[in-house]
């Protein structure tokens, strides 16, 4: 063991000799392990707080909600001609499925619209994702009212002008003043704000809540009716607890074909997406960006693993004369091989410990900059630093063998 951690001690010495006495050469040499590295990390890190921030954005909502709508979240076999001849789900549709269709906890329905500007006094907040809704939507979805309240029943089924704004929209409009029964525009209307809704941050989908509002969806309908272009419709539903999934999509679609009075044969004019099928589709998005960023990634470190290499065997051309001495003084072949291998790996961590330190540094960055958490997890690190040292012990292999098959006459012979 003694023998061991003398090697090392040595073959560092011998790393950082090779650094300040070459630095220009070195730091070339090291620049690929360093890309290799950053870029590894870098997507891994990406990645992670992507998938962090979906859980954390789909943490307060069921994964068993439906989102009944003539669109597909995911890939369809349905082709994409016969899909844009779908129907929109109606209002009615919404009554007659709350009635008839069993074990349903909460249910909404909800208009997907273009974004809008609203106004109070002087001020305008331009383009704010509006979001006319039932009430039942903020038992569906993660919407925390920070002051006042949601809307409640009353107001959604008469279509009262009442709004619930996100805490940027109130920001931007009232600057410290109290929002709550301020009168805002629009659609050219006058709504009363009933709520402010608790700060979000960014949205992984979409805008963030921050720069959203929420008024009652049949406040929209008596403006436009249901035959606007302009409007996509969605009916959002919350099963009860324990509920058996397949039988209650089975029931569901049951329902509303017969509603529609669609034959046996004719496929389903409507997609039943259930939220935990979305972020499935979204892990194998994660996955598959994970495989893409392996693969251009390990293209730097294979350079960085030839620049690595190409140091070791000038390191050891430079080393010959003393290579002979350790020789003729009894230094074994293992131990002059280990001294190479540990100097290529030490090397191959300086140039990994870069790369993580800049891709830290470019987390903390962005992190302050965007509003978004990066996450660099010592998984992440581990997996760096296993690869740095990887990469410098495939490319120390032969400089290390070549040094330690080296005849000691020879070598010394070679070094006058």
């Amino acid at each position: 063991m003694l023998l061991y951690l003398r090697l090392l001690k040595e073959s560092l010495s011998f790393a950082l000799n090779a650094l300040r006495n070459n630095k220009l050469r070195t730091l070339l040499s090291l620049l690929g392990v360093t890309i290799g590295i950053f870029s590894i990390i870098a997507v891994l890190a990406a990645v992670d707080s992507m998938d962090k921030k979906i859980k954390e954005d789909l943490s307060d909502m069921d994964l068993n909600t439906v989102y009944l709508i003539r669109f597909s979240f995911g890939p369809s076999e349905v082709p994409r001609w016969k899909r844009e001849q779908f129907p929109d789900v109606t209002y009615d549709e919404y009554e007659y499925i709350r009635r008839s269709v069993n074990h349903v906890d909460k249910m909404s329905f909800n208009v997907f619209t273009r974004n809008e500007n609203i106004k109070y006094d002087d001020k305008t907040v331009n383009s704010i994702q509006v979001t006319p809704c039932t009430n039942e939507l903020i038992d569906i979805e993660p919407i925390k009212v920070e002051t006042g309240r949601f809307f409640n029943e009353s107001e959604s089924n008469s279509g009262t002008p009442v709004i619930v704004i996100g805490s940027e929209v109130a920001s931007s409009l009232f600057g410290n003043k109290n929002p709550l029964g301020k009168k805002v525009r629009l659609y050219g209307q006058k709504l009363t704000v009933i709520g402010v809704l608790k700060k979000q941050g960014q949205a992984t989908f979409g805008q963030s809540n921050d720069v959203s509002v929420f008024f009652p969806v049949n406040f929209l309908r008596r403006m436009y009716g249901d035959n606007n272009k302009s409007l996509t419709p969605a009916i959002l539903i919350k099963p009860e607890k324990g509920v058996d999934m397949e039988e209650f999509k089975a029931e569901l679609a049951q329902k509303l074909r017969a509603y529609r009075s669609l034959k046996p044969g004719e496929i389903n004019n409507f997609f039943i997406n259930v939220l935990s099928g979305f972020t499935d589709f979204i892990d194998n998005i994660v996955g598959q960006m994970n495989k893409i960023g392996w693969g251009i990634s390990l293209f730097s470190l294979l350079v960085g693993g030839f620049g690595i290499a190409n140091i070791m065997f000038v390191s050891v051309k430079e080393r010959t004369n003393l290579i002979g001495i350790q020789k003729a003084l009894g230094a074994k072949n293992k131990f002059i091989l280990f001294q190479f291998l540990f100097e290529a790996i030490i090397l191959s961590l300086i140039g990994g410990i870069v790369g993580m330190l800049l891709v830290w540094l470019c987390a903390v960055g962005l992190s302050a900059a965007l509003d978004f958490e990066f996450v660099l997890s010592s998984q992440n690190l581990l997996i760096g630093s296993g690869l740095a040292s990887f990469i410098g012990l495939i490319s120390g292999i032969l400089p290390a063998i070549s040094a330690a098959k080296l005849d000691p006459v020879e070598a010394i012979r070679t070094g006058l």
